[in-house]
Formats: C-alpha cells, structure tokens, sequence
C-alpha cells in the first residue's frame, strides 16, 4: 500500500557506533549492508513478520540512491515494481508537497504515478520514512564486520558475524547487501573479480575490449610522457604500459569508480569547487595537453535534478572516471579501500579545481564549470562531498547458475524470475594504455542495448555446499559484462525484496535457502507486485527456450 512521504524524517530505531562487546543481538534475518537493496530487504523482512536488523558499516544509509546517483539508470522501466517501485512513486508525492520544488518551475508529470530524478537528501527522507512505516526495524550504523575473524559457521551455515568492535550477530537468515560482498567472501562463497574470458560462458562481450571501446575514448593523440619526447622520463599519471591481450581474453581489471557529483547553477546555493591540499598538477598534464591537441569537449556529463541540481557523470576521454585506480579494492582491507576512496576524491576535486580555473583550459571549458559548484544544502556534514564513491563492481558470486550476456538478449530465459534487469550492458573502461604505436588510449567501454529479462533466483544463493542460510543481492552470480546491465539501483531495491521473501520463506519451510519452494515464492512476490517478466517466450524451441529451475 502506498503511504504519502511525510516532509519530515521520523524517527527511527538507530545504534550508531559500537554496541557493548558482549552484546549478542539476535533476529530471524541479519541485513548487512544499508544500501538500497539492503533498505528494501529489511522492509520486506519486517513486512513478512519477521524480525530484522539491519546493519550499514558507514553512518549513512541508501548508498548511491542517497549518495548522489539521482538520475535513475534502468531502462524499460515496466521491469521495475514492488518496493522498489514504491520507493519512486514516493518520490513524486515527495515533490508535490508545497515549498519542495522551489528554484524552478516544476515540469508536467505526464500522468506517471512515479518520479525518477531526485536530491540526495530526498532520498534519505524518503527510506527514513518508509523504513519507519514498516514498524520497529533496527538500524545500526557505523559497524563494520571484522574481515579476519568475523564469520562463524557451522558446516554449511553461518551461525554469527561479529564486528570490528566485538558485537555479535546472530540470525537464522543472514542477507549480504553490501556492494563489496565482504559477508558472501569470509562465508567461504565462491566468487570471481575482474571480466571473465568470452570463452568461460560463450560470451561476445567480456573480457578485453579493444575494438568496443569507441565511446568516451581519445579523439586526439597526445604525447604520453613526462617530458614531451623522451620516453626515458617515464608516462603520465594514469597511463599503464600494458601489453595489448587479444580481444575477448579475462583479466583482472574492473570498470572505473567515480563520484556522482550533486552540483548546481542556483548561485545562492553554489559552493565553489575545493583544491585538495595535496594537489599535483602533473596528475592533470594528460588533461591539459588533451585540450591542446584540439579535444574541445566539454569532459563531464550534468544531468538536471530537481531544484537545479544535477546527477553529473562521467564523460568522454579524460572525466571524473578514475580508470585504472580501483584493481586493489575488491580484496582489499578497510585501510587499502580507504586509501583508494581518498585518491579518488582527491583526483576528483583536482580534477574539477583544474577544469574551472586553470589557464591552460580554454575559456569555454572554464566557463561551463564556474558555472556549476557543489550543492550547499547536499552532504552538509561531509564539506558538500558525496559520501558513497560509486564502485560499480567489486565482487561477483558464483554460484549454480551464473547470468550471462545470453540472459540480457533473452536468447536463455530463467524460469526462476525473482526480478528483471532491463538496462543496457554497460561497462566503463577500465584501462588507459599506451598503444604499440605510442598512442594514448581508454580500453573497456561497452555499451550494448539489452532486453528486459528476468534474473533467477539461483543466482542471489550460494551453491548448497558453501552456505546454506546467506543471500546476497547485490554482488550476485553474474559475469562481468551482465553485471554491467544487472547493477542498477532499482534492481538492487527489487532483488533486495526478493531476498527478504526468500528468507522468510525459508524459515517458514525449515529449509535452507536452497531448498524453498519455487513456486509458492512466486506466488508472493507477484502478490507483493514484483514484475518477473512481461515478454512472452518465442513460439519456437531451441536456443531460447527457458533454462529449467533446479533446487
């Protein structure tokens, strides 16, 4: 049922920092991760009866959906109902309370029930809000697992989870919801970092991408090093002398992170753009000299929010991407992970500080960003940074049945639907190399329309042998290149749900999450409005036809 948005943030059942070292908190489902996905599995968890915790290692819910990501990616979206759907229709009564939308007129709705562009702070209302309609869910903030030992397990189930500060978790259900999957790794699940070989899942699109990679490349050559000429000097920051592996082989490297930056052209609201304390200039020379080569575009991608402000993006050969600078992260420990995050905010700032003040831009570059500044009244309490770095893809599960490109162009159908991915398979580059003729380019932007498909259940539970009582939403059994359609925030809402019907029904069943009953999930998640598929299978068998459900 929907329920208007309150203007207002109600109050809700919140532990932030460590619990007392003894303390053993106990409830049917352990949510470990506050991000989208995590939200929506804690509100169906407390909706189904059950009891719930939900545990976010930071002091901040909703991840990006609150962390600047306001431009909601999705593509078809009829593929999206349930929470997750909820959660944008509330959104648009949010908007329509007097005095919300004040800097400009409000534009025609077109008779849509839900609203996709939103603020940061918006959305933190919003969850707050729907997280305390859901009646007593407690949120603990600021408790981070212990990655050493913070995993107890009894054979195949997981028993506790401790944090770092020695407060102990127990569940009969646990769901990882995290971005990272920490929770699916230290269970012992199997899982896969970096884009997989084409040949590993009869792919076209995994793996090294050279030829793809058209969009948001170089345009101009540029000398790559330090001092113009000499190669004896060493390459710019950022450039990697990889050797070229062939097409379609797998590697190690993941798509870039960047910020999503919520910025504004309202003046009254405008905060100029901060230079790091630590900034070096030879880390934007590659920039620079890209501008002197004759590449005049405008490097970044502002999409219009509500209030004038925007969801800004990546854009073209140089921008806020930070490509090549993440490969530590998926298996790296909170202090490398920090350390990452900081050079990507200190690369970021840099990056914006040069872009609208140095001399060596040209003026119309310069122009457009003095135009737009940081949006005061967003992230007051982080200096008006977003607080989550948007890390498309860390880890990915595997387990007994792994989405593939064949699911996106729905030339292999699940009949285990618990959710539909309708987005194009995007993935960022990964790479800035120096070419075996000495040229400058980005490698690993893909950009192939999808098909809304369905996403299998199999696929968000580990193999019955690893884990019997975990879920994990979020970094679910996928390959690179269907990840790369699958990551979207309102999927992860949807898939979070699922999850917590799941569980729910696994506890009701006595079984584990491997063994619960198909059918009778469906039947409830269609009652709860989930969309599982709105395209009819094609008449004719054979490479299509639907991959059967299989306990």
């Amino acid at each position: 049922m929907n329920r208007p948005c309150l203007p207002v943030i109600l109050l809700l059942s919140v532990v932030v920092g460590s619990l007392p070292a003894a303390d053993v908190r106990s409830a049917d489902i352990i949510v470990y991760g506050g991000t989208s996905g995590g939200i929506t599995a804690a509100i169906q968890a407390k909706r189904m009866g059950r009891s719930v915790i939900l545990i976010e290692p930071t002091r901040h819910l909703g991840g990006l959906t609150t962390g600047g990501l306001g431009a909601t990616d999705i593509g078809n979206k009829g593929a999206i109902g349930g929470l997750s759907r909820e959660f944008y229709q509330r959104v648009k009564q949010y908007y329509q309370q007097p005095g919300v939308w004040v800097h400009e007129p409000q534009p025609p709705d077109h008779g849509e029930d839900t609203r996709w562009t939103f603020e940061p702070h918006a959305a933190t209302r919003i969850y707050n809000n729907m997280i305390a309609a859901a009646g007593e869910v407690p949120v603990v903030l600021g408790e981070r697992l212990d990655l050493k030992n913070g995993v107890k397990k009894d054979g195949a189930r997981l028993t506790t989870i401790t944090m770092e500060s020695g407060t102990v978790f127990s569940g009969t259900i646990f769901i990882d919801a995290t971005y990272e999957g920490d929770l699916m790794a230290k269970a012992g699940v199997s899982y896969h970092v970096g884009r997989e070989a084409n040949a590993v899942y009869g792919e076209t699109l995994n793996g090294v991408q050279t030829a793809q990679a058209t969009k948001h490349q170089f345009t101009h050559d540029i000398d790559p090093w330090i001092v113009p000429g000499d190669p004896k000097s060493g390459l710019l920051p950022g450039i990697q002398q990889d050797g070229a592996e062939p097409d379609g082989s797998g590697d190690h490297r993941l798509q870039a992170y960047n910020y999503r930056l919520t910025t504004t052209d309202f003046p009254a609201n405008r905060v100029p753009w901060p230079k790091p304390a630590n900034y070096d200039p030879l880390r934007y020379e590659i920039l620079l000299r890209n501008f002197e080569a004759g590449d005049m575009r405008v490097p970044w991608h502002p999409l219009f929010m509500p209030n004038r402000k925007t969801d800004t993006n990546n854009n073209f050969a140089i921008s806020t991407d930070n490509i090549g600078m993440n490969y530590e992260y998926p298996d790296g420990d909170y202090a490398t992970r920090d350390r990452i995050v900081k050079e990507h905010k200190d690369y970021t700032q840099g990056l914006m500080w040069t872009l609208a003040n140095h001399p060596r831009v040209t003026e119309k570059v310069r122009a457009e960003f003095q135009r737009l500044g940081l949006a005061a009244d967003e992230f007051t309490d982080n200096q008006n940074w977003p607080r989550q770095l948007y890390v498309r893809e860390v880890r990915r599960m595997i387990s007994d049945y792994v989405m593939t490109e064949k699911n996106c162009l729905r030339q292999e159908v699940v009949e285990d639907s618990i959710g539909m991915g309708a987005y194009s398979m995007d993935s960022h580059n990964v790479r800035r190399y120096l070419t075996a003729d000495g040229k400058v380019r980005n490698e690993g932007d893909v950009q192939v329309p999808s098909k809304p498909y369905p996403i299998s259940y199999r696929t968000i539970r580990p193999r019955a042998a690893e884990c019997s009582n975990l879920l994990a939403p979020l970094v679910l059994s996928s390959s690179h290149i269907a990840f790369g359609s699958i990551r979207m925030e309102p999927v992860f809402m949807v898939l979070g749900q699922s999850a917590a019907t799941a569980a729910s029904h696994a506890i009701e069943e006595k079984t584990t999450v491997q063994g619960i009953d198909y059918a009778r999930l469906k039947t409830r998640l269609l009652a709860d409005r989930q969309v599982l598929d709105f395209i009819p299978p094609p008449a004719a068998a054979g490479p299509r036809s639907p991959v059967p459900f299989k306990k």
